[in-house]
């Protein structure tokens, strides 16, 4: 039996219930407090536990829970005086109230939760890029890919460790991988759709040919860390593709009450031209010097917010974007359309992780689990701002990109608003444009690019 002691530093409450929300003027978003500060402290007292095993439960993780330890017998073979004896268990009873639990409603205000530990975990594993937000996002039509995804994605914490990198677990989740892919191969293929077949066995034979999985387990034989990120962000990019083409639609049914919206079924891209508004020029990865104007893409996932994309797309469609300006913030810039009246307000709309469909008219909890799919964690999160009327709805045409900083986040790397906003999409390409955007800087055009195939407009909107 031994002894363990776990400690966590008590930390001071802090309130998540801050969110932005669009002006009547067509401002930025601004702070607002939503009144949902927590009123539990996040960290716990020191504690003191006995550990009968080498590993820790899931509930002695989370609460530490003391046990007495007491001897089972007490016998001597010499006589004891009264004044050792009365020492003797004077000692033994300061042990046992020393272990002995605490009060359950003291234990509960000092604990952490198990889900608010998602937002201080450093280990959390979110998604810290548009990329893997938006594969990790795709229906999982085909099981076999999904667990080859997973299997795949491991290796990128494994990357992360600095010294003696695991390749022996990342050779073995590749061979995972490889097994499902070839183990699964009908299956695989019957889900992609018959006009597609041909580009779906293109993608199967990427993965299982001589470039593909079996390159990175090369890679990996030889320890070269940085060819085996490059192979593996290839193969991860396959599979997304193969995945997208396997999903024919929506995995879920509109609720009845919002058949009315113009809807995305699947993904599309909008492509934005931008403009200084003070005549400068901007800087571009792609370099080639200064350039008055540039380019942006943005990603919308229709799969998680259909209702969301599908008005985004709609007001692109028909121009609404063209010749707006933008304002910025701290952490955003807001489309400054001035266009409260410009469509109709759109409900909140998130996907949980985890969950069958989305939630609507309602924020997510991040100190209880709920982790959205599309999180605003990451830079160039594309949302929308709430409505200026009603909490519960997003505005008509007002959306922002979120400047992500990781130092303005908690230690688990969750913005203090997430889970407030219905985040629709991500920008792709273009983003290092995002910090150079300023006031009055002008977006020229937004043009649907692809997707409109997978846009429902009711007939009234059409």
């Amino acid at each position: 039996m031994s002894i363990i002691l776990s400690a966590a530093a008590a930390t001071v409450p802090t309130a998540y219930g801050q969110r932005f929300k669009a002006v009547g003027n067509g401002g930025l978003p601004t702070l607002q407090n939503a009144g949902k500060s927590s009123s539990r402290w996040v960290g716990k007292l020191p504690a003191v536990r006995a550990d009968l095993s080498a590993s820790d439960s899931e509930e002695s993780r989370n609460v530490a829970v003391p046990q007495e330890v007491i001897p089972s017998s007490t016998s001597s073979s010499r006589p004891w005086s009264n004044k050792i004896m009365g020492s003797a268990l004077a000692a033994a009873l300061t042990i046992s109230q020393a272990l002995a639990p605490f009060p359950e409603s003291f234990a509960e205000f000092w604990s952490v939760p198990r889900a608010e530990a998602v937002l201080y975990s450093p280990d959390t594993k979110v998604p810290r890029s548009a990329e893997v937000a938006l594969r990790r996002a795709i229906p999982a039509v085909n099981p076999s890919m999904k667990k080859m995804q997973e299997a795949l994605e491991d290796i990128f914490y494994l990357l992360r460790i600095p010294q003696r990198k695991p390749y022996g677990t990342m050779e073995s989740d590749v061979k995972k991988a490889l097994q499902l892919v070839k183990d699964d191969k009908d299956a695989i293929l019957a889900a992609v759709p018959d006009n597609l077949k041909e580009r779906g066995q293109e993608l199967y034979n990427q993965l299982t040919g001589p470039g593909g999985l079996g390159k990175m387990l090369e890679a990996i034989a030889d320890k070269d860390a940085d060819k085996v990120s490059i192979r593996l962000a290839n193969s991860l990019e396959t599979i997304s593709e193969l995945e997208i083409i396997q999903a024919p639609g929506l995995a879920f049914l509109v609720p009845p009450g919002y058949q009315e919206y113009p809807r995305l079924t699947g993904r599309a891209t909008v492509q934005m031209k931008l403009e200084k508004g003070d005549g400068s020029a901007f800087t571009v990865a792609a370099g080639g010097g200064p350039q008055k104007t540039a380019e942006l893409e943005i990603v919308l996932d229709g799969y998680s917010a259909p209702l969301t994309a599908g008005n985004f797309a709609d007001l692109v469609l028909k121009g609404k974007y063209d010749n707006v300006k933008f304002r910025t913030g701290e952490q955003s810039l807001l489309c400054d359309d001035q266009g409260e009246g410009v469509g109709n307000p759109v409900p909140l709309e998130i996907l949980p992780a985890g969950e069958f469909q989305p939630l609507y008219q309602t924020t997510l909890d991040v100190q209880d689990g709920e982790i959205p799919v599309l999180p605003l964690s990451v830079y160039g999160a594309v949302a929308m701002a709430h409505n200026v009327q009603a909490e519960d709805f997003s505005s008509p045409s007002q959306f922002f990109f979120y400047l992500y900083e990781k130092r303005n986040a908690g230690l688990g790397g969750l913005a203090f608003d997430e889970g407030q906003f219905s985040v629709f999409g991500y920008v792709t390409k273009g983003k290092e444009l995002l910090s150079q955007l300023k006031t009055g800087d002008i977006i020229k055009s937004a043009t649907l690019v692809s997707g409109q195939d997978r846009l429902v407009l009711p007939s009234s909107t059409s």
